[in-house]
């Protein structure tokens, strides 16, 4: 809506400029652009033209006015006399801005439009970025707030529960304890009684044996009434009680936990780490996060690192290609991502503190340069028993899948056509497109890649079949014939592995043809370095120099590859290895191992 507000704003300004001048009075001078003249009275030799807004005060004439019937402004009105002659000025020029020189500038105004137009655009999308960061934020703090909410009342339920729970096993031991010791208390109660009276009894038998005034049986009596007495229950008992009536180890003081309690508080929340990114690291396909925490911090428990590909500098936008992919569990303040395939000119990381409870925010995203070089392979000119499915090649002797190309026709030719190619941009300048070609025929059993290498190093990797009965890898040229095979002309440079009749791994080009002396590796790493015209290979695993071609490439280069009765894959997205890089300073002042093949 601003964007169209400011062009709409600019049209009527030019549009009143141009249509609303005032009625040329008889006997003035019309004057347009090219500044051809319309007379019916001559041009005074001392005619001054200048415009000037109202109540802007002294007289400036134009850069023209020194010039008789010339003037910068289109549709003006010649003034044959100045002010101070006593001429007045029309009242029409008034409300007329101050000249404006249209002539020359217009293609000058109409740029600095655009620039204004994109201004207003990248700002436009600025806004509606933030705005829906805005609208996720609003969300997601509505969602947060709810999902806070229910996770504290079910901390308060689960405590209350506790509670209840251990309100109702104290309680129970009371009762127990005190069911214990009502039974002892009763059972001696009830010992005692029977006791005293069986006390009671003897002794009012011994009353009746006192008083008696028999003497015959009064010795035996007393006998009898002195052993029961000896054997009575009474003397038997403990008078002690075997169980206190005292219930205090059963109290409790909940001051301390009431307290506690009383002191409950939100979680600490972990600080917000910094990434810092001059101790970042990019190479070899890796890449080494850094951050620091604003003070140390002994309750942090550990880190969760989020990267995410992207084609875009600068913050990270709410629609995006690819998500977020997570590292949890890391316990240092440095993690390095390993085996990292660079499809995209950039990665986006972003890093949280999380203690044994709750994690913290996220620290300020930041975006690292991941350039490496990706391509995909031109099926449509792949020969015909080529089956190719992505980046991965298989020989059919059957006569292959004939590709569908119509779809091909619908791609640009840029190397550009889609988000993984901005990833391709050397210091210099982009790949250059390939224009479209036939199908390679007869025993050129070849494929090429869909961009060209016209600047800068670029390293990829390919994987074959080592049972391949023929097998070759190298770059090309645009001018590559349908019929030519890789290596037999002065177009094409390739590593060759022939396992027909006899195994050989060569290095050839122009139909020359050079045996390499080294094991044969399960797969080979490109690398072109295209200022210095250095074609490498290496043993992908171990990164021994295989073979080397020195000079001095004239036109784009294209990845190539051959293959009969076989199969092989190509993996892109690949940085130059440092190693290799560092092989290739070392080498630099060298002499060509293969001057004869160049």
């Amino acid at each position: 809506m601003l964007l169209y507000y400011c062009l709409n704003l600019v049209y009527m300004t030019f549009k009143n400029y141009y249509q609303s001048g005032p009625t040329v009075p008889e006997g003035s001078i019309i004057h347009s652009h090219n500044r051809n003249t319309t007379t019916q009275n001559p041009p005074l030799p001392h005619a001054q033209y200048a415009l000037r807004p109202k109540g802007v005060g002294g007289w400036c004439p134009c850069e023209d006015a020194l010039h008789p019937g010339s003037i910068s402004t289109s549709s003006a009105v010649l003034l044959n006399q100045k002010p101070g002659d006593g001429g007045e000025i029309p009242a029409v020029f008034a409300a007329r801005a101050a000249p404006v020189h249209l002539c020359g500038d217009m293609g000058d105004q109409k740029e600095s439009l655009r620039k204004i137009t994109h201004t207003l655009a990248v700002k436009n999308e600025e806004i509606s970025n933030f705005i829906c960061t805005l609208k996720q934020s609003l969300d997601n703090l509505e969602a947060n707030s709810s999902r806070v909410q229910e996770d504290l009342q079910s901390e308060f339920t689960n405590l209350h529960s506790v509670l209840d729970e251990m309100k109702e096993n104290m309680l129970t031991r009371i009762k127990q304890e005190r069911a214990s010791r009502t039974y002892e208390l009763q059972s001696q109660l009830s010992a005692c009684s029977k006791a005293l009276e069986s006390s009671e009894e003897l002794m009012e038998l011994a009353n009746q044996t006192l008083c008696s005034s028999e003497t015959d049986g009064f010795t035996q009596a007393a006998k009898d009434i002195k052993d029961s007495v000896t054997m009575a229950p009474a003397f038997r008992l403990s008078l002690k009680a075997k169980a206190s009536d005292n219930m205090s180890h059963l109290m409790v003081d909940f001051s301390q936990e009431r307290e506690m309690l009383q002191g409950l508080k939100f979680l600490p929340v972990p600080a917000t780490p910094e990434i810092q990114v001059s101790e970042c690291q990019v190479c070899d396909n890796t890449v080494t996060i850094v951050w620091t925490l604003p003070e140390p911090d002994n309750k942090i428990d550990h880190y969760i690192l989020e990267h995410r590909r992207t084609n875009h500098e600068g913050p990270p936008r709410i629609r995006e290609d690819y998500p977020w992919m997570v590292v949890e569990g890391i316990r240092e303040l440095d993690h390095t991502l390993m085996g990292l395939r660079f499809d995209t000119r950039y990665m986006t990381f972003r890093v949280r503190a999380c203690n044994k409870a709750v994690a913290g925010e996220f620290s300020e995203p930041v975006t690292l340069e991941t350039h490496a070089f990706t391509f995909k392979l031109d099926s449509t000119s792949a020969h015909q028993n080529l089956k190719v499915e992505d980046l991965s090649v298989e020989w059919d002797s059957s006569g292959g899948k004939i590709q569908d190309i119509r779809k091909e026709k619908n791609r640009t030719n840029s190397p550009m056509h889609s988000p993984a190619r901005s990833a391709l941009m050397s210091p210099k300048r982009a790949p250059t497109a390939r224009p479209g070609r036939d199908r390679f025929t007869a025993e050129s059993y070849t494929v090429l890649a869909d961009t060209m290498i016209d600047a800068g190093q670029q390293y990829w990797e390919v994987r074959f079949d080592k049972e391949s009965k023929a097998f070759a890898v190298g770059v090309a040229l645009r001018s590559l014939g349908r019929f030519d095979q890789l290596g037999k002309s002065s177009a094409s440079w390739c590593i060759h592995l022939n396992n027909w009749l006899q195994q050989s791994l060569t290095a050839k080009h122009n139909n020359k043809a050079r045996t390499l002396d080294c094991p044969i590796p399960s797969s080979i790493g490109v690398y072109v370095n295209y200022e210095e015209g250095v074609l490498s290979f290496y043993n992908a695993k171990t990164k021994q120099l295989m073979h080397t071609f020195k000079t001095k490439f004239q036109q784009p280069l294209i990845p190539a590859f051959m293959v009969w009765n076989g199969s092989f894959s190509v993996v892109t997205g690949l940085q130059v290895p440092s190693v290799v890089q560092s092989g290739q300073r070392k080498n630099s002042g060298t002499s060509s191992s293969n001057a004869s093949l160049t």
